[in-house]
């Protein structure tokens, strides 16, 4: 089973740095989210693991390039467009054409189409799919040499609920099976159910690595619910310790900067009452957002606009 190791990534579009040293490593046997901000650079990245863009640095499967994997398909599946289909193949021919080159048999063919859900459409043109069953056929693809990599540039874009938990499921599968899954998205709630680790990066630069837990942990969007009618006491005390003490509308407190197991020690010393004492952890939506807020490189400012629609007032939009 392959790690993947990338190195120094670097790519510039003209003035544009796209990827700038992007360095990283997927181990075997989990699901590893990259995330990122639109225009970060997450899909050049890609691009350039596979080495189909010229850049910098360098990324090796099990130690090897993959344009000198021999039966790449073998090694390394992907999925990098939703809909990469000759307009004339039927669904089956399109994937026979790909499984020859590699000398997969016809049978996988037909396994990866019932593991996709695609075999009733099998005989069908991909031109008449679907996002949600285009992407569907580029996850059979990927699949067809049973490889030991798996990178997925957002292959939930078009599925429906059903579909997404699919997808989910199967890539758990996957990664459970000692297979390196590197997977895009942009949906957090679900990359919070289906990753073990995550990449994330801003402006082609890597922001954080390492396990989901550790990541939404570290967000200071993680917080300590309190509730004691002795806060006249405990709120300074906490205070001076440096932690940060908000009041809520319910009469609880929020705070931050210092753990649970703290906050207790401070109150059994104290001699004040508890009434609750309860860990808020930051959702990845939250911890992602304060992580790359200050890389996102497309930013909308909201506000009322003013004026009537199609004037040129200094408030409309235009």
């Amino acid at each position: 089973m392959a790690t993947i190791v990338s190195e120094g990534l670097s790519k510039r579009y003209g003035s544009k740095q796209a990827v700038d040293g992007l360095s990283f490593r997927v181990d075997p046997g989990s699901v590893t989210g990259f995330l990122g901000p639109n225009g970060s650079g997450k899909s050049t990245t890609m691009r350039l693991m596979l080495g189909l863009d010229n850049g910098g640095g360098s990324t090796t499967f099990d130690g090897q390039p993959f344009r000198t994997l021999s039966d790449p398909a073998r090694h390394v599946g992907t999925v990098l467009d939703a809909k990469p289909f000759h307009p004339t193949r039927t669904a089956r021919n399109h994937l026979r054409l790909l499984a020859a080159p590699n000398r997969i048999p016809d049978r996988r063919v037909d396994e990866v189409l019932e593991l996709v859900g695609l075999t009733s459409v099998a005989k069908t043109k991909p031109k008449k799919f679907s996002l949600g069953m285009g992407q569907r056929l580029g996850i059979a693809a990927a699949l067809l040499g049973d490889p030991h990599t798996l990178i997925l540039d957002e292959p939930a874009n078009g599925l429906d609920p059903q579909g997404i938990q699919w997808l989910r499921t199967l890539l758990k599968d996957l990664a459970g099976n000692g297979r390196s899954v590197f997977v895009s998205s942009h949906l957090l709630a679900e990359m919070a159910l289906m990753a073990d680790r995550l990449v994330v990066i801003g402006r082609g630069r890597l922001i954080a690595s390492g396990g989901v837990d550790e990541f939404i942990k570290s967000s200071r969007s993680s917080a300590v619910l309190l509730r004691s009618p002795d806060m006249e006491r405990l709120g300074p005390a906490l205070g001076d310790r440096g932690a940060y003490v908000q009041g809520q509308p319910d009469g609880s407190y929020v705070v931050t900067r210092m753990g649970r197991e703290q906050i207790g020690d401070v109150a059994h010393e104290l001699g004040v009452r508890l009434h609750e004492l309860a860990t808020r952890e930051a959702t990845l939506e939250e911890a992602f957002l304060e992580a790359t807020g200050m890389s996102e490189e497309f930013i909308g400012h909201s506000g009322a606009l003013t004026g009537a629609p199609g004037s040129h007032d200094e408030g409309v939009a235009r």
